[in-house]
């Protein structure tokens, strides 16, 4: 039997300003899909994660989470469902890096509520998987641009949502972590969760995912399996650049002509 999907965007058009990200678009993500979503700067891909979290209003369409419409469902019991890290987080006052990723905690706690020793094993395991440990006690606001994004990234996981929107999730990681940080999201999907991110490092995006979008601008995309829409042809219009394709021992590695 064929899981519900986690996500569904329906007829979906999505805009700011004057730039239309999406028109007419129609997509959906099972437990254990993994999208990459592509395209120039300024294209509309963070806009569009926005919309996908329920953070920015549609156009046209409809978004469901878990076959019920965005509009359907309590802030808290969405942010139970679904996590979105910005592009740019920003932290508005110093806090040690525990206090920072245990705010993950709050959907799952009544609104006086302490954290007790559950939130705080999940909390730590997220700093562990985040390469942390032992940063419990640093002040966020002397951390590295790295280090700061291991944080975010360590308070979406301390969410423990089932669907994961990520904008730019690789920012400032060294090469070692932005792999680390990829497998750790494949080994959720792979666990049952859906997770989206926006990538501009191609090839890293396209060998973690096994879907990906496209926007083209203007309002044009293509979506599908990585096979369907990861060609040279369909990415090269899309990045704004002729591309070649190399095969790595079965692996197909794009490069700039």
């Amino acid at each position: 039997m064929k899981a519900s999907p986690l996500l569904a965007a329906g007829n979906i058009s999505v805009g700011i300003g004057s730039i239309c990200a999406v028109r007419d678009a129609s997509f959906s993500l099972a437990p254990g899909d993994r999208l990459a979503v592509l395209g120039r700067n300024g294209v509309g891909k963070s806009t569009l994660l926005a919309a996908l979290a329920g953070l920015h209003p549609l156009m046209a369409g409809a978004v469901r989470c878990a076959e019920r419409e965005l509009s359907a469902w309590k802030p808290e019991a969405l942010a139970r469902l679904r996590a979105w890290l910005p592009q740019h987080p920003e932290d508005a006052f110093a806090s040690s890096v525990l206090e920072a990723v245990l705010v993950g905690r709050h959907p799952w706690m009544g609104r006086f509520a302490w954290e007790g020793d559950e939130e705080l094993k999940i909390a730590r395991e997220a700093l562990r998987a985040m390469d942390l440990s032992g940063f419990e006690g640093r002040n966020v606001l002397t951390l590295s641009g790295g280090e700061r994004q291991r944080v975010a990234l360590a308070t979406v996981l301390t969410q423990t949502p089932s669907l994961y929107l990520l904008d730019e999730p690789l920012t400032h990681l060294d090469l070692s972590s932005q792999v680390a940080v990829l497998e750790h999201f494949a080994g959720l999907a792979a666990r049952g969760a859906a997770v989206v991110i926006v990538e501009h490092d191609l090839n890293l995006a396209l060998s973690w995912a096994n879907r990906v979008l496209l926007l083209l601008g203007n309002g044009e995309w293509e979506e599908g399996s990585c096979a369907e829409i990861a060609t040279t042809g369909k990415l090269s219009r899309a990045l704004g650049h002729p591309l070649r394709c190399l095969d790595d021992r079965g692996r197909s590695v794009f490069l700039p002509r």
